[in-house]
């Protein structure tokens, strides 16, 4: 027996995230180790979130919510590193950390874009945010 329709949008299998350090931004840090497994823990965390988060999606609209939320994150976190670098140049310090950091969040958006299913969904999921927020600002 076919089960009745339903509204919701079906959970499509959804490719799984599988993020990495790119080579040449750990080869950019001095000879620290620590600060490539801190990297590497970053990654591996943000991984697990996303992919935690799409499977607990209940269907590609909310999937699409959380991979936004994480994109918008990457991307805050991206401008804080590049303002580092020349407050940390003007004080005489070498940035090579915060560039590497910052580096690596414009890498990671980039990973996230290229898994098949969120370059087809982010932009109208960005777009529907877009909308909302603009109806809730008019509406005060």
């Amino acid at each position: 027996m076919r089960e009745p329709f339903t509204a919701r949008e079906p959970p499509n299998r959804m490719d799984e995230f599988d993020l990495g350090v790119p080579k040449q931004i750990l080869e950019s840090l001095p000879d620290d180790d620590e600060a490539r497994q801190d990297m590497q823990r970053a990654v591996a965390g943000l991984e697990a979130r996303l992919n935690e988060a799409v499977e607990a999606a209940e269907d590609q609209r909310e999937a699409a919510q959380n991979v936004v939320s994480a994109l918008e994150r990457l991307e805050d976190q991206l401008e804080q590193y590049d303002e580092f670098v020349p407050e940390l140049r003007a004080w005489g310090q070498s940035p090579i950390y915060a560039i590497a950091w910052r580096n690596l969040q414009a890498d990671l958006i980039m990973q996230i874009q290229d898994v098949g299913w969120v370059a087809e969904r982010i932009d109208q999921e960005r777009n529907y945010q877009t909308v909302e927020d603009g109806i809730r600002l008019s509406d005060r």
